[in-house]
């Protein structure tokens, strides 16, 4: 039996039936499910093997789960429980009956601007909630935004889709949609709500002109247009995109994080003030005034009740016509989205085609053979490897073999694609606290070995250097090693007995042994007066050089 059909038939928690495949991701595998107790078809996502085997990255994956189960918005796909049964953990969601917007972007190509509006306000809606509780997704793609037929939104993974990265990094590696993905994190820093914000806007970027802002041979390349590059303006690749809504997308996408949104109440602000101004009716236009010398005589009052009861028809016909062609360019918009999402399927004969596998394969073979181009639509996403060689396909979804449905716009698979070794430069940590030094080189991509070393010129647990040096180009995965300061090195000295000498030879004898002397307490007792009878440190111990003793003087027997 294959490893992911051993769950199907299973019932978790005496309440969960697990049907049938329906996806899967790098971390997990989803099923069509039944809940029993409520009687409604669910998603279960379920937790690779490979994943529940790592307990930190089992806990990090349950306490996000909880914490997006919390959200409750019409926008974002719900999820219903978190659970394990038998060591297994799965996550209990709401089934949704449609596509990703992947699909429908490869269906359509550039998406006509009020269908880009429509979406683009449901997706920052859904931001806008997640926010607002402290939960960023930190992965938004046409990939993660889920379209119904009837054209509504739902953003899914919240907080959950960059757990996989998590996963990657924690080995060495790196994943991530890199051609939506915000500068701040392609320099390794951490993610916040602006980046998600950053992220939406690429989306719009291409849901408005059929293309990604930013392309290249590698992910490095890629994510270096990320952090200096400057897109090309919407307008200049497709005609008739409003100015404002084009002005919009690219503020939200700007690489400078202080010139973007800084919210997405602030993002809805101008989409919500652009539908106002694509709404608002034309201004009438004035009736020349007649001919004074041949107007009947009226009162004043007349005039004005006349032009009054004018303006409000004409107010009343234009608000009617406008009503009219709304109506008319939302049914046009909803017959499109519906002929392309549904009927063109339902009317279309289904030939069906067994999934090559691509796997080992050339990814750039692959994207230039014309035969395969004519039956497949290709999505490629880019992951760290340092162990494959650069462009070789790793997996693939759907899986091989799998019998698919050929259509006119081609089969969707997505290829996960190694980049090979991927160079960075070393941070210069000179001189930092060792903590920060260990955070700045991770982020980089580097693993951190420490050694210690004294030095009387570096604070202690400061770095002294690190080899490689600052500035040397290391493959992503590569050991820094980072010497750290302990502070000046310590010398030691044998503790010397003194108990029996006077006080004066004592001192002297503390002097040569190289410690110091830190001064007598004087008591009484038996011995002669003068007498050392004790001292601060053990005689015959290590102590430190120049290490102030103290001692016990004898005063004499108390009479």
């Amino acid at each position: 039996m294959d490893n992911k059909d051993k769950y199907i038939g299973r019932v978790f928690d005496d309440r969960y039936v697990v049907q049938e495949l329906i996806g899967e991701g790098g971390m997990s595998v989803v099923y069509k499910g039944q809940d029993l107790r409520l009687n409604r078809s669910v998603a279960i996502k379920i937790m690779r093997d490979e994943m529940a085997a790592d307990e930190e990255f089992r806990r990090a994956f349950c306490a996000e789960a909880h914490a997006v189960a919390m959200l409750s918005h019409p926008n974002i796909v719900a999820v219903y429980d978190v659970s394990h049964s038998e060591d297994i953990e799965y996550i209990v969601m709401e089934l949704v009956d449609g596509i990703t917007l992947r699909q429908y972007m490869d269906r359509r190509g550039a998406l006509q601007w009020r269908e880009v509006l429509h979406f683009t306000r449901q997706i920052a809606r859904a931001l806008s909630h997640a926010h607002e509780r402290g939960i960023i997704h930190r992965d938004i793609k046409p990939q993660n935004i889920m379209m119904l037929r009837d054209g509504t939104v739902k953003v899914e993974d919240f907080g959950i889709a960059a757990l996989e990265s998590d996963a990657y990094e924690n080995d060495g590696q790196a994943i991530g949609s890199i051609h939506y993905i915000a500068p701040e994190q392609a320099r390794g820093e951490i993610p916040d709500a602006r980046s998600d914000l950053y992220s939406l806007g690429i989306v719009m970027y291409e849901m408005l002109t059929a293309q990604k802002p930013y392309e290249g041979g590698t992910i490095t390349e890629i994510a270096v247009k990320h952090i200096n590059a400057a897109a090309t303006p919407p307008h200049e690749l497709v005609e008739d995109i409003p100015p404002e809504l084009e002005r919009i997308a690219l503020k939200a996408m700007c690489a400078d994080i202080d010139e973007r949104y800084q919210n997405a109440n602030e993002l809805l602000a101008d989409l919500e003030s652009f539908v106002q101004e694509q709404l608002k009716p034309a201004e009438p236009e004035e009736k020349p005034l007649e001919n004074p010398a041949v107007m009947p005589i009226r009162s004043v009052s007349e005039m004005k009740k006349e032009r009054f009861l004018l303006r409000h028809r004409r107010a009343r016909r234009v608000t009617f016509l406008m009503g009219c062609f709304g109506a008319l360019g939302l049914c046009v918009v909803m017959f499109v989205f519906m002929w392309n999402f549904w009927l063109k399927e339902v009317f279309s004969p289904a030939e069906r085609i067994s999934l090559p596998n691509f796997v080992g394969s050339d990814c750039q073979r692959i994207l230039e053979n014309a035969e395969l181009a004519s039956l497949y639509r290709f999505n490629v996403v880019y992951v760290i490897n340092t162990e494959t060689e650069s462009g070789t396909v790793l997996s693939q979804n759907p899986d091989p073999g799998r019998s698919m449905m050929i259509t006119p716009d081609g089969i969707n698979v997505e290829l996960t694609v190694s980049t090979g070794k991927v160079f960075n430069a070393v941070p210069d940590v000179v001189n930092l606290d060792y903590r920060e030094a260990k955070n700045r080189l991770q982020k980089a991509g580097f693993i951190v070995d420490i050694e210690n070393a004294t030095s009387s010129s570096v604070t202690k647990d400061y770095v002294i250097s690190t080899s490689p040096l600052a500035g040397e180009q290391m493959s992503s995965g590569s050991t820094v090693y980072v010497t750290v300061s302990t502070g000046p090195q310590t010398s030691y000295v044998r503790m010397p007995n003194i108990i029996g000498l006077s006080e004066e030879a004592a001192i002297n004898r503390l002097e040569s042994a190289g410690l110091s002397y830190g001064g007598s307490d004087h008591v009484y007792s038996d011995v002669d007066a003068g007498t050392v009878i004790g001292q601060s440190a053990e005689a015959f111990t290590e102590v430190e050089e120049h290490s102030k003793i103290s001692l016990r003087i004898s005063l004499g027997p108390q009479y």
